[in-house]
This record gives C-alpha cells, sequence and structure tokens, in this order.
C-alpha cells in the first residue's frame, strides 16, 4: 500500500474507532479492488433499500473525481481534435479518468422485466450473469446478510469467478461465508450497521483513487 492510500486508511480509522475491527478485511478489499482494476476488471454493485442507495454511492465515486482531479491528457483531446469537433477543447477539459463501475439497482426497466417474467429474487443474479466476468468485483451490501436477491447474485458471481466484497453486519448472516472478502461491521442494529458503511466504503473509494490517481 503506497503511502497516500495508509494515510487515509490510518486517518479514517482514528476517526471511526469501531471501524478498527474491520481492519484486516477492509485492507484485503482494497488490494482487491486495485488488483481488478490493474487487470482491467469493473465493479458491479447492489443493495436493497438503504443499502441500494450505498451501491449507488460507490459507484458515483469511483467513476469520477471524489477527492481528485483526473485529467484525461492531452491524446483524448487530439482525438477530438482529429476527428474536427469544435468543441473537442470543451469535451477533454470537462472528461475525467475513471475506475469503472456499475450500480445494478438503476436498471429499472430490466429489473421490474425480471421481476415479471422470472422471479423478483433474481433482480441482481440475472446482471451479474449478463455483465460479469472472472475477475471483476461484486461489491455487494446487506445488512442482515440473507437479502435471497443478494444471496443469488453472489452465487452466480461466485460461479463466474467473480470476487465478492460483501459488507454486512455483526453475524454475516448467510452472506459472510459465501464471499471471498466478508466485511462484518460490529452491530447487528440496521441503522448502526449503515451509519458504518458509509464511512468504510467512502475510504475504501477514497484509497483507490489515491492508488491511481494520487502524486
Amino acid at each position: 500500500m503506497k503511502a497516500g492510500p495508509k494515510k487515509l486508511f490510518e486517518d479514517c480509522l482514528s476517526r471511526f474507532r469501531q471501524l478498527e475491527r474491520c481492519r484486516e478485511s477492509l485492507i484485503t478489499a482494497f488490494n482487491a479492488i486495485c488488483e481488478c482494476y490493474r487487470n482491467g476488471g469493473k465493479l458491479l454493485t447492489c443493495g436493497n433499500g438503504g443499502s441500494a442507495s450505498d451501491a449507488e454511492h460507490i459507484t458515483c465515486e469511483l467513476m469520477k473525481k471524489f477527492r481528485i482531479r483526473r485529467d484525461v491528457g492531452d491524446e483524448v483531446k487530439k482525438k477530438l481534435f482529429d476527428l474536427g469537433y469544435s468543441d473537442a477543447e470543451y469535451i477533454s477539459s470537462h472528461l475525467e479518468k475513471t475506475l469503472p463501475a456499475i450500480s445494478l439497482v438503476s436498471q429499472t426497466s430490466l429489473i421490474t422485466a425480471v421481476v415479471n417474467d422470472t422471479a423478483g429474487d433474481m433482480i441482481y443474479a440475472q446482471q451479474v450473469f449478463g455483465y460479469g466476468k472472472a475477475g471483476d468485483i461484486l461489491w455487494v451490501l446487506s445488512c442482515s446478510g440473507n437479502s435471497p436477491n443478494i444471496l443469488n447474485a453472489v452465487k452466480v458471481a461466485r460461479m463466474l469467478d467473480m470476487v465478492v466484497i460483501g459488507f454486512t453486519g455483526e453475524s454475516g448472516g448467510a452472506l459472510a461465508p459465501l464471499c471471498q472478502i466478508p466485511v462484518c461491521f460490529p452491530s447487528s442494529v440496521t441503522p448502526c450497521i449503515q451509519e458504518m458503511h458509509l464511512p468504510a466504503y467512502h475510504l475504501l473509494c477514497a484509497m483507490v483513487e489515491e492508488e491511481f490517481f494520487g502524486a
């Protein structure tokens, strides 16, 4: 781990001391995400209820600037100019390098079609099957660890040789044994678990961004 991500990590754990119990699993998750991106992979996210919003939040922080400006460089501008676009300067100056991530909770038409045509607990599994490939990461959030649609998605991801990061509660539920990287936060109360999930995924997104785009 570079100095930048390491400093972010220690600063965050000093402010959110409950996360100390998740230290090793968070480091493992960070390393897995970095390996995925270095190998040209992508990250898929999903959750239910408030955790669905967290899944979308994660993709937001990865797909564009979180803390660090991610300039695309002169090569992109040149290609746009070579295509004859008069606004090449504007487009290239407003694009940012990305860490590819897709929120599976945002596909309204597809989700409702799966519910109607197959089964409601397959809304994420179907998307994992379509989007996922070996070496990609599925990052799921389930406070109980027992949501059927999350568990089905994880099983499909494992079948595809993806890496699964599971944010859940203290017991881990049925989710933890299915994940290569379970992160079990020290509470059994849903709001408390969610309150720990947010700084933890913010931390991971910031660390990964620092790893790839930091000085």
